[in-house]
């Protein structure tokens, strides 16, 4: 099956099967979870903190994180304490250690840690992972996290299909159609982001469910100049490892 769409320098695809297929000969993952791994990542990892993903319901996460000195993020999005919500991580203090558990970009995180170079993106640092990403060795594979239906199956999420695609924009080399779709839908919803963020699946169930200030934080385009590099198991600012 022609899967991996090995001709092109800029590719895209979804969730774990499409890491798969298009990740093998890539020098350079960029994982996509805007709601809200990728978010929280790069919140944490600005303020100096250094985020170890997790697999979500991981019995050993518990373990994991007592072996590594850090604290183990709740596995439910809450403001009371650390967790995937964004604004749980507002104001963390540097030189925290975080394990950070999630279905979607944790996950995939995980799975991909074997290949040379792990970096994670959302639209708060899009721009500044394009450059980074132009600095390294490639082709680069693009990875949306997506959400997941009742039954536990991918369902492709347009916050992470602009959320990769504003990262596309910004590279160089030919692009896979896959990746050219994405960039596409970056461009042509760029008028209108905040509202469309708000407006989309993802973003209409994080606001009724009280998370507005989550969107809120996701939705700001190029705040921000920290590069989430996957090191030695865990997330750090590039240049602070």
């Amino acid at each position: 099956m022609f899967t991996d769409q090995s001709p092109y320098d800029v590719r895209f695809e979804w969730g774990e099967r499409g890491l798969d297929a298009v990740s093998g000969t890539c020098g350079v993952i960029v994982i996509v979870d805007v709601f809200s791994f990728s978010t929280a990542v790069e919140v944490a990892t600005s303020h100096g903190a250094v985020v170890f993903p997790c697999r979500m319901r991981d019995d050993a996460a518990a373990a994991f994180a007592e072996a590594q000195g850090a604290i183990l993020a709740a596995d439910i999005r809450t403001t009371g304490r650390r967790s995937l919500s964004p604004t749980s991580l507002v104001g963390i203090e540097a030189g925290t250690r975080l394990v950070l558990p999630s279905r979607n970009g944790a996950t995939l995180s995980v799975k991909a840690r074997s290949h040379a170079v792990i970096v994670t993106a959302c639209l708060r640092n899009a721009s500044a992972v394009a450059r980074f990403v132009r600095t390294q060795p490639g082709p680069v594979a693009i990875i949306g996290g997506g959400e997941r239906w009742p039954d536990d199956t991918l369902r492709p999420a347009w916050e992470d299909l602009i959320g990769a695609g504003a990262v596309i924009d910004g590279l160089a080399g030919t692009l896979s159609p896959e990746a050219e779709a994405a960039r596409d839908a970056f461009r042509a919803g760029s008028s209108d982001r905040p509202r469309r963020l708000r407006a989309c699946s993802s973003g209409r169930e994080l606001i009724e469910r009280g998370f507005v200030g989550d969107v809120e934080i996701a939705a700001a385009f190029d705040v921000s100049q920290c590069v989430p590099v996957l090191t030695h198991g865990a997330f750090v600012a590039a240049g602070r490892d």
